[in-house]
């Protein structure tokens, strides 16, 4: 989709999601050079962006914090794994195996999330336990897949700088 597009979508939207920043992002750094039809583009919504006009949908307003609690358990149990045996195991392996068979814990507000981790602890802590040692015991078993290529965790600024700072060293003095 063009940068013109994303905009014209954004604008008609009144919000511009995570997916249209990323698309936009991706064309801006794999052009050489923008078209001036581009450049307008990218004011316009930069200028929809800090009139209100056009909204910025956060990334992420909860976490799952099931998350925190397997990882936190996956980590003490690899640690107990590696210094028995001489084997490197792959933390991100062993937690979506046990995330996958836990239930999701959810929270939107500090206050929910300290609720969940107590009632986790409470609750599913024998099950968190359980459900890593097997992660564990199947990564041992799991099938070697070459050039496997991992999720990598991508950190991005906010959009509103990106986009000043790309329009500043862009445009003409």
């Amino acid at each position: 989709m063009s940068i013109q597009k994303i905009v014209e979508n954004a604008l008609k939207d009144g919000y511009l999601t995570p997916i249209m920043e990323d698309e936009v992002g991706k064309i801006c750094e794999s052009a050489s050079d923008l078209s001036i039809e581009e450049y307008m583009a990218l004011d316009h919504l930069m200028g929809a962006l800090l009139t209100g006009e056009v909204k910025a949908v956060p990334r992420k307003q909860f976490i799952n914090v099931m998350e925190e609690l397997v990882l936190s358990e996956a980590m003490s149990q690899i640690a107990q794994q590696e210094s028995k045996e001489s084997c490197q195991l792959d933390i991100g392996d062993i937690a979506a195996y046990a995330l996958n068979r836990l239930p999701p814990l959810y929270a939107t507000t500090h206050e929910g999330a300290d609720y969940q981790r107590q009632r986790a602890k409470e609750e599913l802590k024998t099950l968190i336990a359980q459900q890593v040692k097997e992660g564990i015991q199947r990564y041992f078993e799991r099938p070697n897949i070459p050039n496997r290529r991992p999720i990598e965790q991508q950190q991005r600024s906010d959009i509103l700088k990106n986009m000043t700072d790309m329009l500043k060293s862009l445009a003409p003095d």
